[in-house]
């Protein structure tokens, strides 16, 4: 009863304790490097609207991907394959196998020759592939590249 007392007695001379009644605003503002920040982030999430030449940029840059991709399977597959072949050679595999050491050394040899031809693949593989990639989409390309000319 006591406390309830003290509560009436403020109400009474006038001090208002409702916090609703109180208008008190709490405001923070960013800097405006963290507002390019805050920009760029809502940017990636905002649902874009792709110009033309974002299109023509992204589909350049796919042709090449693909190029890319193959040639760097041939190069490591190649790179795996002659390492396997080095081993055969420089290790005693042959003994673990039960083989002769010369024989193990002339399949090494002709698995290491076998990934360096891989390899060796792996640069034409990108021009035969950017060149096929680039004969596919050249006609939607040209288009793009008329439109964004006028």
């Amino acid at each position: 009863m006591r406390d309830l007392k003290g509560i009436n007695s403020t109400k009474e001379k006038g001090v208002n304790l409702d916090m609703e009644k109180q208008n008190i605003d709490f405001q923070y503002t960013y800097s405006a490097k963290e507002q390019d920040e805050i920009r760029q982030i809502r940017q990636k999430y905002e649902a874009q609207e792709k110009d033309e030449m974002s299109r023509l940029r992204e589909m350049d840059a796919r042709v090449s991907q693909k190029a890319t991709t193959s040639a760097l399977v041939f190069g490591v597959l190649g790179a795996l394959v002659m390492g396997s072949g080095m081993s055969l050679i420089m290790t005693d595999l042959s003994n673990v196998l039960g083989m002769n050491d010369f024989v193990t050394m002339c399949i090494g040899i002709v698995v290491g020759l076998l990934g360096m031809s891989l390899m060796a693949l792996a640069y034409p593989t990108y021009i035969r592939v950017l060149k096929k990639e680039r004969e596919k989409i050249a006609p939607e390309i040209l288009k793009l590249t008329e439109n964004l000319l006028k």
